[in-house]
């Protein structure tokens, strides 16, 4: 799979007046070198839920890995859809990126070599795993993949801006 440059909207209404939309090159760089995102999933009872995570952005997509126990996981196999985000906490300066998708578990040994390279480039030790930790190599591990449907880009003051990105299929 390949990076899709999607449609890119700027919202006047929550946005200021010279405001430019964000490119989704710009997007895209937020999701490749953001550290700590925020996954959201809806808990089979419609209750929502929420947690921090590592994600890589690999091949058009982004890539996270939890134990088949854990409360994200079972959430998914119940319903896929979810929202991923990143950004920042300061209000005068930064941009927010909002993913919406649906997670997809990905168990191909060669797809999985190859996020499992991309993890050990991007984050330090102790998230420094091998193939053999998605198999069992401290208990199981699942890989989901999301495919972004529609993003938004929230850019912080001074000039706030709000863009959504339209993507073919969403």
């Amino acid at each position: 799979m390949t990076d899709r440059d999607p449609a890119a909207e700027l919202d006047p209404t929550f946005s200021s007046v010279d405001a430019i939309a964000t490119t989704w090159t710009e997007a895209r760089s937020e999701l490749e070198h953001a550290e700590v995102f925020w996954l959201a999933t809806v808990r089979p009872d419609g209750r929502p839920h929420c947690t921090p995570l590592i994600s890589v952005w690999l091949d058009g997509a982004c890539w996270f890995v939890t134990g088949p126990s854990e409360r994200k996981a079972l959430n998914l196999d119940a319903n896929p859809h979810c929202v991923l985000t990143t950004g920042c906490n300061d209000l005068s300066s930064g941009l927010d990126i909002v993913v919406e998708g649906e997670a997809v578990r990905v168990a191909d040994r060669g797809v999985l070599e190859r996020v499992a390279g991309a993890f050990r480039a991007k984050y330090p030790d102790p998230f420094k795993f091998t193939i053999g930790d998605f198999n069992g190599g401290g208990g199981e591990a699942l890989v989901f993949r999301i495919v972004p449907r529609k993003a938004f880009g929230f850019r912080h003051l001074p000039t706030s801006s709000q863009t959504r990105f339209r993507f073919e299929d969403g």
